[in-house]
């Protein structure tokens, strides 16, 4: 079966490829990545996928099947790129190579058994369809979630932090700046929660983190801002320590509120991200293929100060997220439009190739091998202590 994959590989290697450039030349912002699940979709028809458009009712998002029964692998397609920037981060690498395994699987299916799942996963930067899904149960069902992302170095599966966003709103009363300066004012209220926040945040921890940003703090030098809103992304290695802050932060602003006599409102303006939490097993196989797939120098688990909406499908699902590099040298920033430019070179090409197969390899070593799957799965109940009831031995 694996030389079956390899040689079914090699023959769409320029569909692959295709895909990836025409995704590069069509960069799409989050949510509004119409093209790109046009093309990602039809290339699953045409395979005998059974879609599912416009998935939990965002237009831009699919599921895909082929097989019935489990194992279920699924894997993951990321597609939107930044305004103006586009690829910085190689999300059209990350479709490509999760299209080209999941081809390559489901061309094994009819002599085995199972699934091979493609989730089409759109708004990766602005709260992320994988979260609503995850929310919704779509993962409940799967028994192991692959994908693989582009980077300037080649690593195994690491831990992200978790991020829990927050949106801080301050009303106050409004008039004529000149004839109410002894009065608070919305934008005052908002810079004292600014200034509090940046000196408790010493007593946080070492690793949490708070980015911040005020979205609206008044239109004139003449009137009093009668609104100000910020939102605030606290980061820390786990939820629960994010939580802990985020109690801290809702009662200062309650505190500020009573004291400056101004009404106030709290809320999450999008979906929190669980820390990332790699399944060992899983990225010891994946890591173990794509040796045999011709990668050989991996590098150790990458930990990453950022946050992965894939870290609230690990809590759910055996998952990993291992990193490719798709450059020699360290010249090439990623994140940069010299990242994005790298994606479409002859480097990524051949290491896309090879980290499809690898992705490829390990969906099939997991359908085949029934006690290869139930070690990934011991591995993610030992870790999360069986709070899931997902289990399909």
């Amino acid at each position: 079966m694996k030389q079956n994959i390899i040689s079914y590989l090699d023959t769409i290697k320029n569909e692959i490829l295709s895909l990836s450039k025409y995704l590069y030349d069509n960069p799409e912002e989050s949510f509004h990545e119409y093209k790109a699940c046009n093309y990602l979709t039809n290339i699953l028809r045409s395979n005998n996928f059974e879609v599912k458009d416009n998935y939990l009712g965002i237009s831009t998002a699919f599921y895909a099947q082929f097989g019935t029964g489990h194992p279920k692998v699924c894997y993951i397609c990321e597609y939107d790129a930044v305004k103006k920037l586009g690829h910085i981060v190689g999300h059209n690498l990350i479709s490509a190579m999760s299209i080209g395994a999941a081809l390559a699987v489901s061309k094994v299916i009819p002599k085995i058994h199972g699934s091979v799942i493609v989730l089409g996963c759109p708004g990766e930067f602005v709260g992320s369809a994988k979260i609503t899904m995850a929310k919704q149960g779509t993962f409940d069902d799967i028994d192991a979630v692959l994908m693989a992302h582009p980077d300037t170095v080649t690593a195994a599966s690491g831990t992200s932090m978790a991020v829990l966003p927050l949106k801080i709103t301050y009303k106050s009363k409004s008039g004529l700046s000149y004839r109410n300066q002894s009065s608070y004012n919305a934008l005052d209220a908002c810079l004292f929660s600014f200034n509090s926040i940046n000196l408790l945040a010493k007593g946080f921890g070492e690793n949490a983190l708070i980015d911040s940003v005020i979205i609206n703090g008044g239109d004139s030098p003449y009137l009093m801002p009668d609104k100000s809103e910020s939102k605030f992304y606290i980061r820390a290695p786990k939820m629960t320590k994010c939580c802990e802050i985020e109690k801290k932060i809702r009662k200062l602003v309650q505190t500020t509120s009573e004291l400056m006599d101004i009404k106030y409102d709290v809320c999450m303006h999008e979906l929190p991200y669980d820390e990332f939490v790699p399944n060992k097993t899983l990225s010891r196989i994946f890591s173990h293929n794509l040796k045999e797939s011709g990668i050989i120098a991996i590098g150790e688990p990458k930990n990453t100060n950022s946050s992965l909406s894939l870290g609230t499908v690990s809590s759910i699902v055996p998952c990993i997220h291992p990193y490719i590099s798709i450059c020699d040298g360290k010249s090439i920033k990623y994140s940069s439009e010299e990242f994005a430019s790298a994606t479409i070179s002859y480097c990524a090409q051949e290491r896309i190739l090879r980290a499809a197969q690898a992705l490829a390899l390990t969906g099939l070593d997991l359908i085949e091998n029934s006690s290869l799957l139930a070690e990934v799965k011991n591995d993610f109940c030992s870790l999360h202590k069986c709070k899931n009831s997902y289990v399909h031995l």
